[in-house]
């Protein structure tokens, strides 16, 4: 068997709220709520990047997987969001985990699915023996242009899983994926903040992905909605995966665990990695849940993950996701979230 060992998350205190945003542009707070389904968004503190996020996600992780950090063979680190642009995040995150030196490393991209890539090849890795345990990370503090429609959601945090072939907490039982060409989202070299293509990013792209790669998981496993206990949607904003998951079949009971973006918002590479967090804190054993991602650009991956009897006793080892996510909040002003994050306020 191929699973699980460890997950964990982080989430930055700071929180800033729709209306805030709203009220330096002159934009209407109440519109922009209800249309994505929004209220508030993560904010990282000037010294959280992409590689403490991580470290700390990796950190828990450890806690929940009771392994020797120097047995995980590789560490993948999925983001847009890498704090430098020639030297690796993951390196990083195995020198502080005491994972170093005999490790392999990589930095991936693809947009807000770099995370579950990162999954799926650590997964991999392990079923085909090439190492006992891997590590795979998604993470962003995630760009928004001042005034964006990206600004009310781009948020912060990480999730991290390590994976292995004994003392799983939750069995892979299959993937699949769906990937085309479909140019919805980009950040050219050079640019502080990425472009989208309106509402361009919806129909053609992440409804035509998401819905690929659930029928194409579903197909290949003849498999239904009503198997799963929960799924779990990549969530650019609270309103994308509610919609999906409705025309798709599955219930609020299926979805709601996992949706988080109406008070984290859209933590990119971390975010259907951090709803499936958020549903393993509170899955019982042998339950099946449904995790599909989505990255611009443009792709979806599909994974079933069966839960274990394990999963209980180690879910209290590190602080859950909603513990994370409702306790300690700390709101800020506009002003000093464009402080924290640098905010550059002219034109892309």
């Amino acid at each position: 068997m191929t699973g699980i060992v460890g997950y964990g998350t982080k989430i930055p205190r700071y929180r800033i709220k729709v209306e805030e945003i709203a009220k330096v542009w002159g934009a209407d707070a109440p519109t922009y709520k209800r249309g994505l389904n929004l209220n508030e968004k993560s904010v990282p503190a000037p010294d959280e990047d992409c590689a403490t996020l991580s470290v700390n996600a990796a950190l828990n992780a450890l806690k929940r997987a009771e392994i020797d950090p120097a047995d995980i063979g590789a560490v993948y680190v999925g983001s847009e969001s890498h704090p430098y642009a020639v030297k690796p995040t993951g390196t990083i995150v195995s020198e502080a985990i005491g994972a170093c030196p005999y490790v392999h490393t990589a930095d991936l991209e693809f947009a807000c699915k770099a995370g579950t890539e990162g999954m799926f090849i650590a997964l991999n890795l392990v079923k085909s023996g090439a190492v006992p345990y891997a590590l795979a990370i998604g993470a962003d503090t995630s760009q928004g242009a001042p005034g964006d429609a990206l600004e009310y959601s781009a948020a912060a945090g990480a999730a991290a899983f390590i994976m292995g072939t004994d003392n799983l907490i939750a069995e892979l039982k299959d993937t699949h994926c769906f990937m085309t060409d479909t140019p919805d989202f980009w950040r050219r070299e050079y640019k502080h903040y990425p472009e989208h293509g309106g509402r361009f990013t919806g129909a053609p792209a992440y409804f035509k992905h998401v819905t690929g790669a659930v029928d194409a998981i579903l197909g290949k496993t003849n498999m239904k909605p009503d198997d799963f206990k929960y799924v779990i949607f990549h969530q650019p904003n609270g309103k994308f995966p509610v919609l999906v998951a409705k025309k798709l079949g599955f219930t609020e009971q299926q979805y709601l665990p996992g949706l988080l973006s109406p008070t984290l918002g859209n933590t990119y590479s971390g975010s259907s990695p951090m709803g499936f967090a958020a549903t393993l804190d509170i899955a019982m054993p042998g339950e099946l849940i449904l995790l599909i991602s989505y990255g611009s650009g443009a792709g979806s991956d599909a994974f079933i993950f069966e839960t274990t009897k394990r999963i209980e006793e180690v879910r209290d080892r590190a602080p859950k996701l909603k513990t994370q996510l409702d306790e300690h909040k700390i709101y800020i002003e506009y002003g000093t979230y464009a402080k924290f994050r640098k905010k550059i306020l002219v034109p892309n």
